[in-house]
């Protein structure tokens, strides 16, 4: 089904991680119900801790240079570049070494420093902002995207010391640096205490997953996001949690590459969504 006039396919895909063999079978799946028709957004997270992060990474590429994907960085893609520009060292469990090994690693490393953090459109009815972890809760759709664009801007800069100093900022630093600390929320929140985020999740009795607090706000915007797969699928109105672990199977519970395919107006208060979902494989690493 090639060459319509209709409006194509919105697919949004949670994180991947490497995971290349179950992120083939969804885009096989959806070539064969939509033809070149879609378009895939992917709340980052491409990868790291799965096996085949190039594949992936060249996938999620040639549908972003097709006019038919859109990408948000994720955690992981912050730690390959770090990894890259020599300010992370490589942890036990970390599986990027093709990515780093490749004749390609410099081109990697430029065209994963231009990707967003943030994302937006509409879909019928309804503004969204896709990112990889989290927006503050008091953000508006326009806040998420001005913050998300600061942010990486200074993760694009030609200098790369700045790019290195930028990533690298203890802790107290960032957090006095607001576009650090925008691309801390965006790529690693779980939790909230108040104005302060944590990548931890939510068990102390003053603290609150991040969405809650949002969802107090009653903002008229959607937010995508992936980043926590222990908490699993979330559906909620106003939001898609998608993050439901394929990298992880076997760590409790079943992993799943999972896409949601919005549809019908005021799609974000569907109580019960399309999805779908590619089991995972095989256990890809041991915890």
């Amino acid at each position: 089904m090639s060459g319509g006039s209709h409006t194509p396919q919105h697919v949004f895909v949670g994180d991947i991680q490497g995971c290349a063999d179950e992120f083939d079978e969804l885009l096989a799946r959806l070539g064969d119900s939509f033809g070149d028709e879609f378009v895939l957004h992917s709340v980052g997270d491409l990868v790291n801790r799965g096996p085949d992060n190039l594949r992936v990474l060249e996938r999620m590429r040639e549908l972003v240079a097709a006019g038919r994907g859109h990408h948000v960085l994720g955690n992981h893609e912050i730690a390959l570049i770090s990894v890259i520009l020599g300010i992370r060292t490589l942890g036990e469990r970390d599986t990027i070494g093709d990515v780093l090994e490749s004749a390609e690693a410099p081109d990697w490393l430029e065209w994963l420093r231009g990707r967003p953090l943030v994302e937006s459109g509409e879909l019928p009815g309804q503004v969204y902002v896709t990112v990889h972890a989290s927006v503050a809760p008091h953000w508006s759709a326009e806040d998420c995207v001005e913050r998300g664009q600061a942010a990486a801007a200074r993760l694009a800069g030609a200098d790369l010391d700045d790019v290195r100093a930028f990533l690298a900022a203890p802790a107290a630093q960032a957090a006095a640096d607001s576009e650090r600390d925008a691309l801390g929320r965006l790529v690693s929140c779980r939790s909230i205490r108040g104005e302060a985020w944590s990548s931890k999740e939510p068990l102390e009795a003053d603290s609150e997953p991040w969405h809650r607090a949002w969802q107090r706000q009653a903002h008229d915007y959607g937010v995508v996001y992936g980043h926590w797969a222990r908490q699993g699928l979330y559906l909620a109105p106003g939001l898609r949690g998608l993050d439901t672990g394929c990298v992880h199977h076997g760590r409790g519970r079943d992993g799943h590459l999972t896409a949601w395919l919005p549809a019908g107006d005021r799609p974000f208060d569907v109580p019960e969504p399309t999805l779908w979902q590619v089991p995972a494989r095989r256990r890809y690493y041991p915890y």
